[in-house]
């Protein structure tokens, strides 16, 4: 859980911030993910995902989906420093230039550039998203 920054170098690395690189591993899996950003899965977690994403139909919306997440993925490793060398196609796909944002998410990390980040999760409409989780169940 929790939110940091840390600055992209000129060779496309980062800093996997410490409190996050312990729950990852020595290696783990990188790829698109949704609203602009990238999610990273420690291993064991992107098996799972691995395995519902084989199971989805052979249909077109199926296919993409496998596409856009297994085709893209890249088994990436820390350095001693934490610093992680992110795949060219995942920065450019992520928009990501100085300034990148890590949130951990449950079993995984999104990886952000941060003026899209702060563009793409204003506060403004929680309270819909809210009362539309509240339509299955979820409570706060």
């Amino acid at each position: 859980m929790g939110t940091f920054e840390h600055g992209l170098d000129a060779k496309g690395r980062v800093i996997i911030p410490a409190k996050l690189r312990d729950n990852l591993g020595d290696s783990f899996v990188v790829t698109k993910g949704l609203d602009g950003c990238l999610f990273t899965y420690p291993l064991d977690e992107w098996g799972k995902l691995a395995e519902q994403l084989k199971e989805l139909p052979g249909n077109a919306q199926g296919r993409k989906l496998q596409r856009h997440f297994l085709a893209n993925a890249a088994v990436c490793e820390s350095d001693k420093q934490g610093r992680v060398l992110i795949p060219s196609v995942l920065r450019e796909y992520a928009g990501l230039s100085k300034d990148v944002i890590f949130t951990g998410l449950m079993n995984k990390i999104e990886i952000w550039d941060k003026e899209k980040y702060e563009a793409q999760n204003s506060d403004e409409d929680i309270e819909e998203a809210v009362e539309q989780m509240a339509d299955i169940g979820l409570s706060f």
